[in-house]
């Protein structure tokens, strides 16, 4: 999450709002849970970021059979 004068802010949107703030380095934690489906279409968080997600690495992942949840942080 990115910090405003010390205080957290959580960022909601579809993909294309968080490749934005992604590609503008302003995201510190990026929390995320992948859950296996197969809906044949959509928007994926990961594509068009060019260098924008190069800063970041996995900090912690937990997985179960429903999900894995990840924390990347910025390196």
């Amino acid at each position: 999450m990115p910090v405003v004068d010390g205080t957290d802010v959580r960022l909601g949107g579809g993909p294309a709002t968080i490749q934005q703030y992604l590609r503008a380095g302003l995201v510190d934690e990026l929390r995320i849970a992948i859950v296996p489906l197969l809906s044949g279409h959509g928007e994926r968080l990961f594509d068009h970021l060019g260098d924008g997600i190069d800063g970041y690495r996995v900090a912690e992942q937990v997985g179960s059979a429903t999900a894995t949840h990840a924390r990347l942080i910025r390196r």
